[in-house]
Order: structure tokens, then C-alpha cells, then sequence
């Protein structure tokens, strides 16, 4: 399986932020939001990667991300040169798709839970399309999804002004080789846009359409707007300094995937400022003597 990041838009909610640099490179506490959902991918089992961008931040995620190798990643790049939405991504990503599966994580959007990797992993050998539901107090604000008894999707709209369903659908996509051509079929919105719920909503006429529910304890962060970054960064702040542990930390993923070895690792710390926590956070990964899992 391919993954995808979308990591383009004007982040105009975040505005003046982003008039200087994309909000996908901004910092949520201590590493920047692209790594959030390159990991998020990682913990999936994804080693491909093409990331797609606006033309101006494109030399500024190749200077912070290369091609991947550091991380055991294969990582492509991609420019779209005007927001056309989300669904927009299949069609740029065609001759990288290449007829396999693919997951689509969106660049401004962060996942944590007990489990989640293992979770993530199962959708590999996908047949149809595969979403996930994620209970919020305000779905107005999203696409929602609504199940019946069986816990089978009947129905997605897109931000409802009064829905009977409160399961949004965070912006992590897996979805067979086929949505490529589905997504040739659909129209733009009346915003212009190619909708990504009219995607699923082709799935769900076809009866191919999965939907899988976050278990409870499960974070998902969308971080477009001030008030959301700065949630963001204060659960990772908050989450990171009780444990001990980091979220999303792609060098820490790759090692424990065996992606890269324990010189690898160590290269990666050494090639930070000395002062650094991060440096300090991946020397001590070696010095515990827990093997990676």
C-alpha cells in the first residue's frame, strides 16, 4: 500500500501563520505538523510516501524531509498548484498510485491512541474503501457518517446543519486501486472542489464501504485553525512530559520497525544541536536497552 499526504491549501484560518510558511510546517509543540501525519502513515506500514504541496513550500519540506531514506521511507513530492479539494490528490497521484492500494492521511490532521498501529496495519490488503468514525460534540463541522444497528454505513454528508449521527470522519483514508477511476466519475462541488464524501459516497452506492470507529480513548487532532494548534501542542506537551514518551516521533517508528538500526538512530540524534531534548530524547531510545518491537 501507497500513502499520500495532502499538504497543500492556503491555511487561511491560520492566517497571519501561514502567510510567511505552510501550517504543515508550523510547530505543534515540539516537532513540526507534517510529522504527524508521515507517522501516522509509518504506523500503517507505509514505506511510500508523495506529498503533495503548494509550488511555494515544496524546497521547504525537501529541505526537512529529503527523500525519506533517513526514516527507512521512500518520500516523493508533488505540486498542486490550487486547491481543488481533497479528492484532487488521486488524480495528481495517479502514476505514483500506480494501481495499488493507497492510504490518504491530510496534512493538518494528528492521530494517537493505545493500538493505533496495530489498528492502521489491518487495512493493507483493503477490498473497497475503508473510513473511520470519531465521535465529536459538534458535527456540523465535519462529514458525517451514520450507521445503522449493524454498525453499517448508511449515509455521509458533509458539515449537516442537524444530523442524528455525532461520528465525524477524520481525515485518514485507505482505499482499494480503484479510486483512481471512482473519482474520475464524481463532479465538482458547488464550491468547485472534488469532495472527498462524494468519493465514499460512490463506495458506500457500491456496498464497498467500511467504516471503522475510533476506539474511546483514541485522540484525533484537526488542527486548522489557532485555537486547534494550540490544543494540539498542549496535549502532545501534556501527553509527552507525563510519559516520558513522544507522539509521532518518525525516528523512534522506523527503529522500532526496524527500518533503520541502532546506528542509524544514533547517526540521526548526533546530527542535532547538542541542547536539544529531541537529540537527548533519541540517545536515551539506545541507552534503555529496549529492543525495537
Amino acid at each position: 500500500m501507497k500513502g499520500l499526504i495532502l499538504a497543500g491549501g492556503t491555511g487561511s484560518r491560520l492566517a497571519p501563520l501561514t502567510e510567511a510558511i505552510t501550517k504543515q510546517l508550523l510547530p505543534v509543540y515540539d516537532k513540526p505538523l507534517i510529522y504527524y501525519p508521515i507517522s501516522t502513515l509509518m504506523l500503517a506500514g507505509i514505506r511510500e510516501i508523495l506529498l503533495i504541496s503548494s509550488n511555494r513550500d515544496q524546497d521547504r519540506f525537501r529541505g526537512l524531509l529529503g527523500d525519506g531514506s533517513k526514516w527507512g521511507l521512500s518520500i516523493s513530492y508533488l505540486v498542486q498548484e490550487k486547491p481543488k479539494g481533497i479528492a484532487d490528490a488521486f488524480l495528481l497521484g495517479e502514476d505514483f498510485i500506480n494501481g495499488q492500494n493507497v492510504a490518504l492521511a491530510l496534512g493538518d490532521n494528528i492521530f494517537h491512541g493505545s493500538g493505533l498501529g496495530g489498528q492502521l496495519q489491518l487495512n493493507s490488503e483493503l477490498s473497497g474503501a475503508l473510513i473511520f468514525g470519531y465521535e465529536v460534540s459538534n458535527p456540523s463541522e465535519y462529514g458525517v457518517v451514520t450507521l445503522n444497528q449493524l454498525g453499517e454505513p448508511v449515509s455521509i454528508e458533509e458539515k449537516p446543519v442537524h444530523s442524528i449521527s455525532k461520528l465525524a470522519v477524520p481525515g485518514l483514508y485507505f482505499y482499494d486501486s480503484n479510486v483512481v477511476q471512482i473519482t474520475k466519475t464524481i463532479k465538482p462541488s458547488d464550491r468547485n472542489e472534488l469532495e472527498i464524501t462524494a468519493v465514499n459516497n460512490e463506495y458506500l452506492k457500491l456496498n464497498k464501504l467500511k467504516v471503522v470507529v475510533l476506539k474511546r480513548g483514541t485522540a484525533w487532532l484537526d488542527t486548522g485553525t489557532p485555537e486547534s494548534l494550540h490544543d494540539a501542542a498542549t496535549y502532545v506537551r501534556l501527553i509527552e512530559q507525563r510519559q516520558g514518551l513522544k507522539i509521532c516521533c518518525p525516528e523512534e517508528i522506523a527503529w522500532r520497525k526496524e527500518w533503520i538500526s541502532n546506528t542509524d538512530l544514533e547517526s540521526l540524534a548526533n546530527m542535532m544541536p547538542k541542547l536539544s531534548s529531541y537529540r537527548a530524547y533519541l540517545l536515551n531510545l539506545l541507552k534503555s536497552g529496549i529492543q525495537p518491537q
